[in-house]
């Protein structure tokens, strides 16, 4: 795969509307062996992030994925989120289905330095995203802006596809392959413990640590919320 290319923009362009769909609905949003009896889907994940960080604080959705599903939602919950994607058609299709965040939603990519000053956000949200970009792009570039732009204490929550090397998949909800950069979680987290991030740990039922599930394709992930040191 070319480091210049992300490995399924073309996917997007050509599926934004039907990917929209599928997210608005929650189709490919449920998890199978999880490794957090309380993790089930997307909105287990969003329901503790909401515990974690009080309504009113600055959010970015990076990659927010055709339609912006979260950032409509965190918006309707009174955050002062902003949602950003590579991919021209993914934000049109946004602004179609909500029209409410508009001038919340724009062009930008991960694979670049960001346009917003140091310790912009309170927290991060990249769900399903490096996945799409080479490895030395995400951890040369793309998680080291995720720790400029957040603010101290601020919380990052991060999902990827876990394994080595790239995957290739057929996905039945597009009728088309689909092919996916694998991560190994410990270098992940090696390099934001690094930087001074703590994974937020599990609190009796509530969700944390480092957790592990299967999407309906099946495909493994990794996703966990990290907080940056004050």
């Amino acid at each position: 795969m070319s480091q210049n290319l992300d490995y399924s923009e073309t996917f997007y362009r050509q599926h934004a509307r039907r990917y929209a769909e599928v997210s608005h609905n929650f189709i490919q949003s449920v998890y199978i062996e999880t490794s957090h009896p309380a993790l089930r889907g997307d909105e287990d994940l969003m329901d503790r992030l909401q515990e974690l960080i009080p309504a009113g604080s600055r959010g970015l959705d990076a990659g927010c994925g055709a339609g912006a599903r979260d950032v409509f939602h965190y918006w309707r919950q009174g955050y002062d989120i902003l949602g950003v994607d590579a991919v021209e058609e993914n934000i049109l299709e946004a602004r179609r289905l909500h029209p409410e965040i508009a001038q919340r939603v724009s062009v930008a990519d991960l694979r670049r330095p960001l346009d917003y000053p140091d310790g912009s956000f309170d927290f991060i949200l990249c769900n399903a995203v490096i996945q799409h970009i080479a490895p030395d792009i995400a951890l040369g570039i793309t998680l080291p802006e995720f720790t400029r732009l957040l603010k101290p204490s601020g919380i990052l929550q991060l999902m990827f596809k876990t394994g080595e090397g790239v995957a290739t998949v057929y996905d039945r909800d597009y009728a088309a392959d689909r092919t996916f950069q694998l991560y190994d979680p410990e270098e992940i987290l090696d390099l934001l413990v690094g930087r001074g991030f703590r994974i937020v740990p599990a609190e009796g039922d509530k969700l944390g640590g480092v957790m592990n599930f299967k999407d309906p394709k099946p495909m493994d992930h990794c996703v966990f919320f990290a907080r940056k040191s004050a």
